[in-house]
């Protein structure tokens, strides 16, 4: 018991430490308009890197994105990751976008690890069934649902069986790289206060990602993602 006790305490010790480093500063991004703002800088920066090509052609068939502008993963011997960002939903017949809906994704992990740092986390939903796991309340990385890496390079090189290998692709970025973040075993979990608090009132995923995504405070986010989708061309 008190080993374990230990290890909780030098976790939280661990995220209070990230907490204080690296997002001193990041504040307003828990707030619905903070995090719509990042996820904007998030794919603006995603979209210079030179492998990006990519997956401005997957988001160009997708059914839906997900960002989490700041994902905090910090341990020693325990850790964890915890995030917010929000999730919208795309209909590629009429190439309109909806929601955001709001959410939290967050995941432990067990071995040989100390340090902290905050990663950028997009989510490329390919699938209908990777789309409902969003719309419920609470969803497994992994477990309900398969994430692949997602590839990187030019134009072209997604070859023709990447559809049938995950209902989503993960992209994630730190110091400007592309880099690597384990999902295996995190949960994506809805945001309600988020959700009331940018739509006015109670709202579900569900009810949130059939609203269009209109609007001042979410348009920018949508002319980026379109601006992505159009660099890949």
């Amino acid at each position: 018991m008190k080993s374990i006790i230990k290890l909780l305490l030098s976790f939280i010790a661990a995220v209070l430490f990230l907490s204080s480093t690296v997002c001193g500063n990041e504040a307003s991004a828990s707030t619905p308009v903070g995090r719509i703002q990042d996820s904007v800088k998030i794919l603006r920066e995603m979209s210079k890197q030179q492998d990006a090509g990519t997956m401005g052609e997957l988001l160009s068939e997708a059914k839906g994105i997900a960002i989490f502008p700041s994902v905090i993963k910090a341990g020693l011997v325990f850790g964890g990751q915890y995030g917010e960002g929000l999730v919208l939903r795309r209909d590629p017949g009429s190439k309109k976008w909806y929601g955001p809906s709001f959410a939290t994704v967050a995941g432990a992990s067990w071995g040989l690890q100390i340090g902290a740092q905050s990663i950028a986390l997009v989510l490329v939903i390919t699938n209908e069934r990777g789309l409902e796991g969003f719309k419920g309340n609470n969803v497994k990385l992994g477990g309900d649902l398969a994430v692949a890496a997602g590839p990187v390079g030019r134009r072209g090189e997604l070859g023709t069986d990447y559809r049938l290998k995950a209902s989503m692709y993960s992209y994630s970025m730190t110091k400007g790289l592309f880099a690597g973040l384990s999902l295996e075993g995190a949960a994506i979990t809805v945001d309600q206060n988020a959700n009331q608090v940018y739509w006015g009132s109670p709202t579900t995923a569900s009810k949130a990602l059939n609203k269009r995504a209109t609007g001042s405070k979410i348009t920018p986010l949508i002319n980026e993602i379109e601006k992505v989708i159009r660099s890949a061309k």
